[in-house]
């Protein structure tokens, strides 16, 4: 018996979609960077005259996120953006590392006994400013990364959402010190921040593709291979993926 012919639909978006998506990868991009160098500046700052640990380690944090957002700008200039991806990813992985060294160090420093920082409301409106834009720049350019199949824009989103993490850290630890002088709340927080930095650090450096697969149609149907992300997007996991059931991470 002959069994129907299907239609077989090619993987991944058309090369006129790739070239819209790499498009607005760069520019998500340019104004991450942008952002984060206004952010380092005034945060740095801020911390300097206040004496913050925390401030002064946000800036600096900054800046990494600077230099993974770089890492896929430049992926992403050359006329074959794969063929960058691995050297990209491992600028990503470091600046985690690098972000979880410095984190942590600070943390132990603060909690064995540091300076303490005076009132900062420039800190906090910072804090909340970011808390706000972060998390909508970091969902752009997953859900670009994701369609695309770009595993670096999907990991520099990763790094642009744990600044969205610092910066209710950093919200919480200065709100905390200045109504009731708890200065051990910032650094025992960061600790935790510092964890996952190393988790997605790992994840980067490895290449962990598990959520950018890309598919031209969101599917329910495991038995094709096809994995939906509940919320209409097209998504590549394999079984046991978290990422298309909860888009936090």
């Amino acid at each position: 018996m002959t069994l129907p012919l299907r239609a077989v639909t090619p993987a991944g978006p058309s090369p006129a979609r790739r070239q819209v998506l790499a498009r607005r990868v760069r520019l998500l991009v340019a104004a991450t960077i942008t952002y984060n160098v206004i952010e380092a500046v005034v945060a740095i700052t801020a911390g300097t005259m206040a004496s913050s640990t925390a401030l002064i380690g946000f800036g600096l944090d900054s800046i990494i996120e600077v230099s993974s957002a770089a890492a896929v700008a430049w992926q992403f200039a050359g006329p074959d953006p794969q063929a960058r991806e691995k050297v990209a990813l491992r600028v990503i992985a470091v600046s985690f590392f690098a972000l979880a060294v410095y984190v942590t160090v600070e943390s132990v420093r603060a909690l064995v006994g540091g300076a303490e920082a005076e009132h900062s409301r420039t800190g906090l409106l910072l804090a909340a400013l970011s808390l706000a834009i972060m998390p909508v720049l970091s969902y752009a350019q997953r859900r670009a990364g994701r369609e695309l199949g770009s595993r670096s824009a999907v990991a520099d989103s990763k790094q642009t959402l744990l600044c969205t993490y610092l910066s209710a850290v950093l919200l919480v630890g200065l709100g905390v010190n200045s109504l009731f002088g708890w200065a051990w709340a910032d650094p025992i927080a960061a600790l935790i921040i510092a964890a996952v930095a190393v988790k997605e650090g790992r994840e980067a450096w490895r290449g962990d593709a598990c959520c950018v697969v890309p598919l031209t149609t969101p599917s329910t149907d495991t038995t094709a291979g096809g994995y939906g992300d509940g919320d209409g997007e097209a998504c590549g996991c394999r079984p046991g993926c978290p990422c298309c059931t909860t888009d936090a991470t």
